[in-house]
């Protein structure tokens, strides 16, 4: 344990000395799951909180990792380090990365201070696990000035994206009706900026008009959203969080052409418009309170579901709890209240007298 825990200091000494190659180990550490990532994870979390943290997501075939790598492009170009993490669908075989070995940074190929990372949704809701949640820790407290992450796009579930960006940035592609009817399902209530790329073909124009008409309805509605966070949807519990809720930002639309590099100077300056404004209202501070209560419950649920699966394992598995229930020897409430009745109940200290 010893050997485990010095390996872990020299490796986050290394990475806040800014070794590339200790931050790729650490993230490797971190999506594996590797002995001692928890104790990794600890030790970097005091050295966060300094990155812009950028979500980008959207529908298949919006042309968000093309967007990503001109961002990442003009930033460096700006003097700004980067770091990237892409998300994407997870083999149903091995559980990494479909599309890992794809190349998506081309611009940028070659420059030490932008880090890409490709890493697996592994089935999790919204495409993001608690593995990037915590690489995104890691590249922070390296010094990362911005942080990328580029979600797969599947839909109602990228809502999980606001967990760990700052600022969400949709992606909506042109004469994309249907793509405008699936923003109506959830999509829409976590933009901070929305995004029409490929924004010289038809349709364009049509898109935009879409997409303020809806932003309109959202801000006469009874309870307006407040940006991605709006609603206090991190959460799963009632927390009560200070300060003020009401938003005074309005949802930009802006237009790019990602492939030939138009719109991402005003894309770009957009966001730090966004960025500039949760310090200046006080918005940025709640929603770290809200993500990190959503990230200490998420954190509960894993564990508490390891403990049980334990119990179960010692008590037969789950096939024979299955079997009480189908000779009515027992129901599912029963089977769940015993499973965790440790964990409700947990056993008094022995009796030494």
């Amino acid at each position: 344990m010893s050997n485990e825990m010095s390996e872990i200091e020299e490796l986050v000494s290394e990475l806040l000395d800014g070794k590339h190659r200790a931050l790729a180990k650490a993230i490797t550490y971190i999506e594996n799951n590797r002995p001692g990532y928890r104790k990794l994870v600890s030790e970097l979390h005091q050295h966060t909180g300094n990155a812009d943290v950028i979500g980008i997501t959207g529908s298949p075939g919006a042309g968000k990792s093309t967007l990503v790598d001109k961002m990442a492009n003009v930033y460096r170009d700006r003097g700004e380090t980067v770091g990237v993490i892409a998300i994407d669908p997870s083999s149903p075989f091995s559980g990494g990365a479909v599309l890992g070995d794809r190349i998506r940074m081309a611009s940028t190929v070659g420059d030490m201070d932008v880090f890409f990372r490709s890493m697996s949704a592994r089935g999790t809701l919204g495409g993001l696990s608690t593995a990037t949640t915590d690489a995104v820790k890691a590249l922070d407290a390296f010094g990362k000035d911005k942080i990328i992450v580029e979600t797969v796009g599947a839909g109602q579930n990228e809502v999980d994206i606001v967990k760990t960006a700052d600022t969400v940035a949709v992606l909506v592609p042109p004469a994309s009706g249907d793509d405008i009817q699936m923003l109506k399902a959830g999509i829409l209530e976590i933009a901070d900026i929305f995004v029409v790329n490929k924004a010289d073909l038809d349709g364009a124009d049509m898109t935009v008009k879409e997409l303020r008409e809806m932003i309109h309805m959202r801000n006469s509605g009874p309870s307006p959203a407040s940006g991605h966070h709006g609603a206090d949807a991190l959460v799963d519990t009632e927390v009560d969080f200070p300060g003020d809720t009401d938003s005074d930002w309005e949802t930009p639309i802006v237009e790019t052409v990602a492939k030939k590099g138009e719109g991402i100077d005003e894309f770009l300056e957009t966001i730090q418009q966004h960025v500039d404004w949760l310090a200046e209202s006080g918005e940025g501070t709640r929603q770290a309170r809200q993500r990190y209560a959503a990230e200490i419950q998420r954190l509960i649920r894993e564990d508490v579901a390891k403990l049980v699966e334990r119990d179960l394992k010692a008590a037969g598995g789950l096939d024979a709890k299955v079997e009480e229930v189908m000779a009515k020897e027992s129901d599912p409430y029963t089977v769940t209240d015993e499973l965790l009745a440790a964990i409700r109940n947990p056993a008094q200290p022995a009796n030494t007298e």
